[in-house]
């Protein structure tokens, strides 16, 4: 399927697993390769539930990156297909592309890998894709990003 436009802006990133509404999430504590990303409740708290997301560069068909909203500089990174969130330059963070899918959207690494919750709390992973709800996800406008 062709990889569809998203709006750049500021979004909450809805995981389609069974519970309760799951969101993405930084967590707290790095380790070696940054924060590890998780998906959580949706709560007021914390901050880090609010994403950007924008295209590498202006022009049509270039990949997104994806960074928390309160820290510019801290981005989402993939080594070994896991998902973390870390303060490196933006070369380095990983790049995406989304397919609308049944439900919502299918989040694509520059690898082809597809991003997947395994369940609430579990750090999200990169795994070949396959039609599978917990590769779905949804992308929910807050706001562009000049209201900032």
């Amino acid at each position: 399927m062709p990889p569809v436009p998203v709006r750049p802006g500021i979004y909450k990133i809805h995981a389609h697993i069974i519970g309760p509404s799951s969101v993405v999430t930084a967590t707290e504590y790095a380790v070696e390769h940054g924060a590890p990303v998780i998906t959580d409740r949706l709560n007021p708290l914390p901050i880090e539930q609010e994403w950007i997301i924008e295209p590498v560069e202006p022009v049509p068909g270039a990949p997104y990156v994806i960074h928390l909203a309160q820290h510019d500089a801290a981005g989402l990174v993939s080594p070994q297909d896991k998902l973390f969130v870390n303060a490196v330059p933006r070369e380095e963070w990983a790049k995406f592309t989304f397919e609308h899918v049944i439900g919502g959207v299918k989040i694509l690494s520059d690898k082809g890998l597809a991003m997947r919750a395994g369940h609430r709390g579990a750090q999200i992973e990169f795994v070949p894709p396959k039609p599978d709800f917990q590769e779905t996800w949804t992308l929910e406008f807050v706001r562009p990003l000049d209201e900032e």
